[in-house]
């Protein structure tokens, strides 16, 4: 009896100080491959709702703050005075918003939204809190870090399954397939795996892929090299089907500065290789699969060029599910097309109708449901803006709409902006159903204003300088090192991939980014101590 109590004794023990490395692994898996399915609206009518990772964080974050009460955990990081700060003049931004500008109307449901948001930044930051405490040893560290591989490995089988096997999309590209519709991706179509846009994915991709290469390049142990060299490959095709230009370029970037800050650490002779050996395969493969090539030889007008060399990406012969659907450019060719009952018809010289032409991302001319005064839809042909023609649909979006929004949010008060979930409506009162401005730096900039910005994107320069300043720590263990020099790397791609994409708004790339940031503190912190450390505040 007496041993039974002492068993029970000795596991609870370890349960008190594992359980936030437990969560935060739980999380670290649970959160990139749990798709955005829904559970139900915060607010009617709103394209994002509340999922079932947003009870866990909140459950980990409950964990966390009874382990700071009882003095089981850390919490003092570098990075809180910046959190603090930032969030300081958010909360200004919002106030300005409502009494100030004006921006956001004296009613529940435009407030209600505006604070959601404030509120959607402050789980997504309490995620660095809690990877930062959970990582109480070296062990728990390596140990996060490979499971962190692994997962990538199922984000990337599971994309596979989509594109090759008609494995079911779960997309929140617009506020009908965000109820959780289970879809089906057409040919064209870009793998969204299980992040619910491929631009998320793509993103998130980015950041594992310069982290693994990394791994990959300086740990010695063959099994684990193993294990982060296939994981990368399979990230590395994973990404290719996504057909994100500006990700792929943002990993060239990333892999540069990685391969720049190695080469000052070791030395030319072993850093030129590989960065040159990297950028071949990476280049040499984009340029010869999938429609990834197809988009950069459209950009750069190399398209008579590619047509000397046939397409070598393959397709499974699964029988198509009859409601597949293409998912991604359903509600944003909106934004960039006009329509008319009567559309002319271009014709051949001899008189005879010939198709009319497309922007180059568009595969398929997808009538525009237009309502009646009778209440009924019909569908009408669209025409589309000169920046779709000369540009593409993907840039004519944000030249001609998002962008000079934004741009009008940052005028109305240049130090705090106008207000959180501002900046896609056409007037004051107007409810949108969903934001984008697809450029960060132009969205933080036009929501809470040169403070927000400051604060913000000085938080991540912080966090990269203070890695470089503090990475001989890190040296003893090449994981951790590898990880950090990674995550510097990779917050450089981010910043890239941010002039393109709200990376650090979209939930699940955001909610990663920030807990890899508070597990390479927490790494850093561990690297400096001789056990497991007890919190001090």
């Amino acid at each position: 009896m007496e041993a039974k109590k002492l068993s029970t004794r000795k596991l609870l023990t370890w349960l008190d100080q594992n359980l936030l490395a437990i969560l935060a692994g739980f999380l670290l898996v649970f959160i990139p491959l749990y798709p955005k399915l829904p559970l139900f609206d915060v607010i009617p009518g709103y394209i994002v709702r509340v999922r079932l990772e947003d009870f866990l964080i909140a459950l980990a974050v409950s964990v966390w703050l009874v382990q700071i009460v009882r003095k089981k955990a850390r919490w003092l990081h570098p990075l809180a005075s910046w959190i603090g700060v930032y969030l300081g003049f958010g909360f200004l931004s919002t106030l300005s918003a409502i009494f100030i500008t004006r921006t956001v109307p004296y009613e529940w449901l435009h407030i209600g939204k505006m604070y959601f948001h404030y509120f959607r930044y402050i789980e997504y930051f309490t995620l660095m809190f809690i990877f930062y405490s959970a990582v109480r040893t070296k062990l728990q560290g390596k140990l996060l870090v490979i499971l962190l591989a692994l997962v990538m490995i199922g984000i990337s089988l599971y994309g596979y399954g989509q594109k090759y096997l008609y494995w079911p999309v779960y997309s929140t590209m617009n506020r009908e397939f965000a109820k959780g519709w289970r879809l089906y991706l057409t040919e064209h179509a870009r793998v969204p795996s299980t992040f619910g846009g491929h631009y998320d994915l793509a993103a998130f991709t980015m950041i594992m892929l310069t982290i693994l290469l990394a791994l990959f390049f300086l740990t010695s142990q063959k099994l684990l090299k193993l294990v982060f060299g296939v994981s990368f490959i399979l990230a590395f095709w994973l990404l290719i089907l996504t057909a994100s230009r500006t990700s792929f370029i943002a990993y060239l970037v990333a892999v540069t500065i990685l391969m720049g800050i190695l080469l000052a650490i070791k030395n030319w002779k072993w850093a030129l290789p590989r960065w040159f050996g990297v950028m071949f395969f990476s280049i040499a493969v984009m340029l010869s699969f999938g429609d990834l090539s197809e988009r950069f030889t459209q950009l750069l007008g190399l398209n008579k060029i590619k047509e000397k060399y046939a397409s070598l990406a393959f397709r499974a012969k699964v029988a198509e599910p009859e409601n597949s659907v293409s998912v991604e450019e359903v509600e944003e060719i909106t934004l960039v097309t006009t329509s008319s009952d009567t559309p002319p018809v271009p014709t051949k010289p001899g008189g005879e109708a010939q198709p009319k032409e497309l922007p180059p991302d568009v595969y398929e001319d997808i009538p525009l449901p237009v309502a009646t005064e009778s209440g009924d839809w019909v569908a009408v042909s669209r025409t589309y803006s000169e920046n779709a023609y000369k540009y593409g649909l993907s840039a004519a979006i944000r030249f001609d709409a998002l962008w000079p929004r934004a741009i009008a949010g940052f005028k109305r008060n240049p130090l705090l902006g106008s207000g959180y979930s501002t900046l896609t409506k056409e007037a004051v009162g107007v409810f949108t159903e969903a934001e984008s401005t697809d450029n960060n730096f132009l969205r933080v900039l036009g929501e809470t204003g040169l403070a927000g910005f400051i604060t913000f994107f000085g938080m991540i320069v912080a966090f990269m300088v203070l890695i470089i300043k503090k990475l001989k720590l890190l040296r003893r263990e090449p994981i951790f090192s590898a990880f950090a020099l990674g995550m510097v790397a990779a917050s450089i791609g981010l910043l890239f991939n941010a002039f393109y994409i709200d990376v650090f708004a979209a939930s699940k790339v955001a909610e990663m980014y920030w807990a890899l940031v508070g597990l390479t503190l927490g790494i850093m912190y561990v690297s400096r101590t001789k056990s497991a450390p007890q919190a001090k505040s």
